[in-house]
């Protein structure tokens, strides 16, 4: 039986990696692992809120690991960081860990050079399949995603905080991968059929502007 850790943004392909690992008979998920810019409590490059991690993973039933990062770290610092984060996986017992890339193989190299020395073994669940096929598997199975981030020298404004649904798949300019593959957009799940209940979200007033990327702001919408 293999005991997984998922590296997991909180977005749709970490969300889908997750989804078809859990599946599997052979896979036990132990936890999921996320990136948290520890200036502004963010997840990294996605910019989403350290508050809704935490309710997605509760709604997922999934213990969360956290990995603080600086505001601009150094390799040397990440590789340290996420090291130590990945050891500690692995003295608790798991044995693989799961990525949500799909064609992107420079990032792949680089995630299984990481693991190389831990005795961990990387799984890609999405690997080199069709993007087209992925985001309409992704959402006939149901869930609920909002873009939260974009490339806005490549996708138009009107798409940031949009669902992700088949009706914004199909405007979106000819030359964006509809998965955001090349980082045109990143996103945040917000309910699907892993959840056990709705994130209680909705879309903030303010967009934090930075030179290669345009972040909606997500917010809690109450307490339960």
């Amino acid at each position: 039986m293999k005991r997984v850790v998922v590296s997991h943004s909180g977005g749709k392909d970490s969300m889908l990696a997750l989804h078809r690992i859990i599946e599997r008979d052979d896979v036990i998920v132990d936890r999921l692992l996320t990136t948290v810019n520890e200036t502004y409590n963010r997840t990294s490059v996605h910019g989403n809120r350290e508050e809704l991690l935490d309710l997605q993973a509760d709604a997922l039933d999934l213990t969360l690991q956290k990995v603080y990062l600086p505001q601009s770290p150094t390799n040397e610092q990440y590789n340290n960081l996420m090291k130590e984060a990945l050891q500690e996986a692995v003295n608790d017992g798991v044995t693989h860990i799961v990525y949500g890339d799909i064609n992107l193989a420079d990032i792949r190299a680089f995630r299984e050079q990481q693991v190389e020395d831990l005795a961990l073994e990387a799984i890609f669940p999405l690997w080199n399949e069709s993007t087209e096929k992925l985001i309409n598997e992704f959402i006939q199975l149901g869930y609920k995603t909002l873009i939260t981030t974009i490339d806005p020298s490549r996708v138009p404004r009107e798409f940031l905080g949009a669902s992700l649904d088949e009706g914004t798949v199909e405007r979106l300019p000819y030359d964006v991968d509809v998965c955001g593959e090349n980082g045109e957009f990143h996103t945040f799940v917000v309910d699907g059929p892993l959840f056990k209940k709705p994130l209680p979200v909705k879309l903030g007033e303010s967009v934090v502007e930075e030179p290669f990327y345009t972040y909606q702001d997500v917010v809690r919408d109450r307490v339960d």
